[in-house]
């Protein structure tokens, strides 16, 4: 199955193209985006070449990046993707998340993770969905905790030297974790 722009009510996931570079360039200025992500990006051509890069990964059938736009605000306010996509095994990661600081605590994290969760589990037929993030993002750490996802431990020097701490939502656990979410998304009853 291929993977597919995604809709939610705040947000469009497009898949991720080169068109896009300026756009979130300019949404990735501040430096509390990188303090706790293993790559900094600090100018245009690091911008081209992390998103050349994450294409390449959609070329090879490894990865599937999207930008998140925000339809509240009218433009890209980060990224987002499926890495370690195994067709054979119906398992996949969520990562290389990171929004501009402006849409922190709002609706944007839990409405991109609904949907990216929504479509690996009831279009894709996931059985796991792994989320992992640096044991030094306390910020991640409780986003990925306040979805359902589940704890499981940590990665010592997984990648870039960097312990990993690592998180999942099997099919099993979807239901409730879909539950969960979707009463976080519900408009406030006035």
């Amino acid at each position: 199955m291929s993977f597919v722009q995604l809709e939610g009510e705040r947000i469009s996931l497009i898949p991720l193209e080169l068109e896009h570079v300026d756009s979130l360039f300019q949404c990735s200025q501040s430096p509390l985006i990188w303090e706790n992500l293993p790559t900094k990006i600090q100018n245009l051509n690091e911008m081209q070449t992390f998103i050349h890069t994450a294409i390449l990964g959609r070329e090879h059938g490894d990865e599937f990046p999207y930008a998140v736009f925000d339809k509240t605000l009218n433009r890209m306010v980060g990224m987002t993707r499926y890495l370690r996509i195994s067709s054979v095994h119906k398992n996949l990661n969520i990562g290389w998340t990171w929004y501009s600081p402006e849409v922190w605590r709002t609706a944007v994290n839990s409405e991109c993770k609904y949907l990216l969760l929504k479509y690996a589990f009831e279009e894709w037929n996931a059985v796991r969905v792994e989320i992992i993030t640096t044991t030094t993002h306390r910020r991640s750490q409780k986003a990925i905790e306040r979805l359902g996802a589940k704890k499981e431990g940590i990665l010592r020097k997984k990648y870039n030297g960097l312990d990993y701490v690592i998180y999942s939502v099997i099919d099993e656990d979807w239901y409730d974790v879909k539950n969960r979410l979707e009463s976080f998304l519900k408009p406030p009853i006035a």
